[in-house]
């Protein structure tokens, strides 16, 4: 006669085979009417198993396996050719957010890392990556290496001096979004502390042509019976052109029914270097700096 299976080891079969909750749970009733005395190796079991959970949980977290001085040094080198265009060459940010403060909305572990970099960030300007693994490792190694010297940039102004000014004498509002509230001809600047540095909103205020993304390119057209609209180019391809006018309408036109089309990457943004005062511009600045997502820790 075969040797009958230690219930212990038979209950741990079957919960493999069904899994932890209700297969479990429901095998486990069987078993107790056709096993004697499996209930409480059944419970011995299922201690074993939380605590074997447990342990995985605390050991399963992902870790950055390249973080020796080389690989530092190798990350600033692909940062600096691939990076550096939107975050800055030491990372204090531009286009893209500051990194230097060690401060990431999208996550801060070194998986949630490796992810916005490989994979991006959707709903923001944050692209994929086609490195490898390795090199992407080598990448957040170097990013954190700058929290260890950088200062975060302060603004001299103040925040609730600069909200007037953005809803009145600026007139920022008729055109952007803060929180829900505010126009849609520009971006929407609810979380543009965390993606902006001071330099850039400084730069963006004085000279707002410097830098003028796609979606605000200016466009005009003149359809087949000579009737002439303008606005922004929201999407182009070959054959169609989108555009939104200053009265927030949207116009969708085939190319081959107009008889002109312009497109000018000027933005119809004022500058503000006159309009304000230096301390006025402070308060803006520190304003529109101080309009950040929560970070996560985790």
């Amino acid at each position: 006669m075969a040797a009958r299976e230690s219930p212990l080891l038979l209950a741990g079969r079957i919960a493999a085979a069904g899994g932890f909750q209700l297969i479990f749970t429901l095998r486990c009733r069987i078993l107790r009417r056709t096993i004697p005395g499996i209930e409480t190796d059944v419970k011995k079991l299922v201690f074993l198993l939380c605590c074997a959970t447990g342990v995985m949980a605390q050991t399963g977290e992902i870790r950055n396996p390249r973080t020796s001085p080389e690989d530092v040094a190798a990350g600033a080198m692909i940062f600096r050719s691939h990076c550096a265009q939107c975050h800055g060459i030491h990372g204090e940010g531009g286009r893209g957010a500051n990194l230097a403060v060690g401060i990431f909305y999208h996550g801060s572990s070194d998986a949630d890392l490796l992810r916005n970099i490989s994979e991006g960030i959707p709903g923001t300007e944050m692209p994929g990556t086609f490195f490898s693994d390795n090199q992407v490792w080598q990448v957040i190694s170097f990013v954190r290496s700058l929290s260890e010297r950088a200062v975060e940039t302060r603004v001299a102004g103040k925040p609730a001096a600069g909200e007037p000014l953005f809803r009145g004498k600026g007139g920022c509002a008729q055109c952007h979004k803060v929180n829900g509230e505010g126009g849609r001809l520009g971006p929407d600047l609810s979380n543009i502390g965390s993606s902006r540095s001071v330099k850039h909103l400084r730069e963006a205020l004085e000279k707002p042509d410097s830098e003028v993304l796609p979606a605000f390119w200016r466009v005009s057209v003149t359809d087949r019976n000579g009737k002439s609209y303008s606005g922004f180019r929201l999407n182009e391809d070959t054959y169609s052109i989108q555009i939104l006018d200053m009265e927030e309408r949207l116009h969708s036109f085939s190319k081959k029914d107009l008889q002109s089309l312009k497109i000018e990457k000027t933005s119809v943004m004022p500058s503000y270097a006159t309009v304000f005062s230096d301390r006025q511009l402070g308060d803006l600045l520190a304003y529109l700096s101080s309009l950040r997502r929560k970070a996560r820790t985790q």
